[in-house]
């Protein structure tokens, strides 16, 4: 998988691997347009925080290449159209957000040196950001993957849920990136896989991931969590995050806070990799996370095909787990444990801290 693209800059345009398509068809898309860019982040063309927070940077950056405006009001004016347009894709990842705004205070710096009527030099620079944002998602995740290796067991079953990999960041992935450099370093794994319904991220996605890794996996449904914590050997969970809160209350795939509840009644460690842009520690807790809810359509059918009567259907892509539940989170900057409210402002500040168990 350290091969495989999901996201990339190119001359032509963005390509996206189209991950609605696997584990069947390979299939990549080119967006020249930066609406079709946002459509294809909230059709989940491509998800994973990070992994938006990399498209929506190329996306802004897209629009602004093609803007034809004439003037800064009529420039700035658009790029806020733009932004606009991505922050109302996926809510909850925060990512986004965080690339939003690193892009509006680049091109506030960008247009108060720029000359009259000639925008070249925002663009490009616009256009460098972005892929200096996908560098640094790369190479987040080996940090990411180093410090989480010291804290897996050296043999046996390791959990994870939804979609941690590479297809979800751009890079070697948060969690599945944490496995990776464990298998790589020497750590006899096998990865308990819930499919994680109703999207099926862990059945299509980190399955797929793995297998073209050739690191062991057994596939289970998400009722199976439970007695797999219980009576299965596993020695950890690792999962990444889509928002994280000041407190350490995290956000991620609906299924994530039963997960770590049966874990801590089953006495397994549980783990959240996640990069510092997923900090959000204008949050004091987890309840002030927004939850986005999805199409009804994706419980009542699978592939097209109904598999549930016309009822009414509840459908939040996310859970919040309490901070309680989670031994510790680990960043590119090192690995917090509670209280993280001082763990995590300090490396939101970037100072380091020590992977130690």
């Amino acid at each position: 998988m350290r091969n495989v693209e999901p996201i990339r800059w190119t001359d032509e345009g963005v390509v996206l691997l189209d991950q609605r398509r696997l584990p069947g068809e390979v299939i990549y898309l080119t967006y020249t347009d930066y609406r079709e860019l946002a459509a294809a982040i909230k059709d989940m063309v491509i998800r994973g925080a990070p992994a938006i927070g990399v498209a929506a940077a190329m996306g802004i950056a897209l629009g602004v290449s093609h803007s034809r405006a004439k003037t800064l009001p009529e420039l700035r004016a658009e790029f806020k159209n733009i932004c606009d347009t991505f922050a109302r894709t996926r809510p909850t990842a925060v990512d986004l957000f965080w690339a939003i705004d690193r892009f509006t205070r680049k091109f506030e710096s960008l247009a108060q040196n720029a000359a009259q009527n000639n925008f070249d030099a925002i663009k490009d620079s616009l256009v460098e950001e972005a892929q200096q944002v996908h560098r640094e998602r790369r190479d987040a995740d080996e940090a990411i993957g180093r410090f989480g290796a010291e804290l897996m067991p050296a043999s046996g079953r390791v959990m994870t849920q939804c979609n941690a990999g590479a297809l979800a960041t751009g890079g070697i992935g948060t969690a599945l990136g944490v496995i990776r450099i464990a298998v790589e370093t020497g750590h006899t794994l096998e990865i308990l896989v819930p499919e994680t319904r109703p999207y099926l991220q862990g059945a299509r996605l980190t399955a797929w991931e793995l297998q073209q890794d050739k690191i062991p996996l057994t596939l289970i449904t998400d009722n199976m969590v439970g007695h797999f914590l219980k009576t299965g050997g596993v020695g950890a969970i690792v999962v990444g995050a889509d928002r994280i809160a000041a407190n350490g209350d995290t956000a991620n795939k609906i299924g994530t806070y039963a997960m770590a509840v049966l874990a801590r009644e089953n006495h397994v460690p549980f783990f959240v990799a996640a990069p510092i842009s997923t900090l959000d520690l204008s949050l004091a807790s987890g309840e002030q996370i927004p939850i986005e809810q999805r199409a009804a359509a994706e419980v009542t059918h699978v592939y097209g095909v109904r598999v549930a009567p016309e009822v009414n259907v509840a459908n939040p892509a996310f859970d919040v787990t309490p901070a309680k539940f989670i031994a510790a989170i680990i960043t590119e900057r090192g690995v917090a444990r509670a209280p993280y409210e001082d763990s995590l402002s300090r490396l939101a500040a970037g100072a380091q801290t020590p992977a130690a168990r």
